[in-house]
């Protein structure tokens, strides 16, 4: 019998695996895919770690997070720096000074910050994120850099998306083309799969293994099930299936040691159907003679397809919350966590948070 048996091999999977574990509890990690590590995993392609669900960049400015990923891998010290292509003019980003100079000239804070206020649409209340943009902005950048790149993401135009579809957007009034504000980040020297196995040293994982097929018999096998999966699936779309928004990849390998200069290119015309080049030896800065790129093109998500990113509109936020009751009603014996269980956008560091926490309630709840 197993104390705890994790369905999905992911972040918070892991996560929680490894402090059972750590404290003594008998676990086991099962995944219907044939690989570990969840969307986070990495294959190494002749030396080159590539990121098979798109890039992964680890930030947090949580000094108990970063201590806690650093006990499994050692960091490099890379910085998202990612560029913007609009039509073949490229632009330094997240917005900066540089960006505003190489749009309107501007040289210093002061004539970006004054520029700044000229451009700006000042709306009252921005009823959607067209709205919202231009009033932080105004008609050029939105244009250049968000218009084309966001229809794209999400397939409607931003006109029918709530501003909170955007939840930074960094203006930077100095020459910081950092993307991230936070405090640590890096890539995990050898690779995010490497990392999530040393997470999971004492653990047992059965790759391949799909739960659904015999919930009856894993039921039986353990005392407490962490469920990480689609929370729809797993009540049958008793309420109706949650939108989410798929990705699909293109990976090539090119005879070319350096194919763009960056790890991040994103191409925010309309008419080019992807949104960003990832090129992946950037990431560790790996030295070879060929070069590993991966365009990334948004799609629609339907059965068969995997989920990226929910649509957390109101309609949906309503339906999860019907099936936030039913995940209520079954526990203890179910514990439901991470982005898909949760219908809920999390960047790695908050998703490990989340695991953390998780483990520490259910512990204390059982021994009170």
């Amino acid at each position: 019998m197993y104390d705890f048996l994790i369905v999905g091999s992911g972040l918070f999977g892991s996560t929680f695996a490894q402090q059972a574990t750590e404290n003594g509890y008998k676990c086991l990690i099962i995944d219907k895919r044939l690989h570990n590590a969840g969307n986070a995993y990495s294959e190494n392609v002749n030396g080159i770690n590539v990121h098979k669900y798109g890039p992964h960049i680890f930030h947090t400015s949580d000094d108990r997070i970063w201590s806690y990923v650093n006990r499994f891998a050692k960091f490099n010290n890379f910085v998202n720096r990612p560029k913007i292509n609009y039509k073949g003019e490229l632009y330094s980003f997240p917005i900066n000074l540089f960006t505003l100079y190489q749009l309107f000239g501007v040289k210093t804070p002061e004539e970006a910050s004054e520029l700044l206020e000229r451009v700006k649409i000042h709306l009252d209340s921005p009823k959607n994120l067209e709205e919202w943009i231009l009033s932080q902005v105004g008609e050029d950048i939105y244009k250049k850099f968000i218009y084309g790149y966001t229809k794209k993401q999400w397939g409607r135009d931003p006109k029918e998306l709530p501003s909170s579809i955007i939840r930074r957007l960094p203006i930077r009034l100095t020459f910081d083309d950092n993307y991230f504000n936070d405090t640590y980040q890096g890539i995990p020297i050898g690779g995010y799969t490497k990392m999530i196995e040393k997470m999971q040293e004492g653990v047992e994982v059965r790759l391949g293994v799909d739960f659904f097929e015999n919930k009856e018999k894993f039921e039986s096998e353990a005392k407490t099930i962490i469920f990480t999966g689609a929370i729809d699936e797993f009540f049958d779309y008793q309420y109706g299936p949650l939108e989410y928004r798929s990705l699909r990849f293109e990976t090539e390998r090119l005879d070319t040691p350096d194919y763009q200069g960056n790890a991040l290119i994103n191409y925010t015309e309309e008419e080019i159907p992807y949104t960003r080049i990832c090129e992946h030896k950037h990431f560790e800065f790996t030295k070879s003679d060929f070069t590993i790129i991966t365009r990334e093109y948004p799609d629609s998500w339907e059965p068969g397809k995997e989920r990226y990113y929910p649509v957390n509109n109101e309609e949906n936020n309503l339906r999860y919350s019907d099936y936030k009751r039913l995940s209520d009603s079954v526990f203890p014996k179910y514990v439901f966590g991470g982005r898909l269980a949760e219908y809920k956008y999390y960047d790695m560091h908050q998703v490990i948070g989340s695991a953390l926490h998780k483990f520490k309630q259910l512990i204390n709840s059982n021994n009170k």
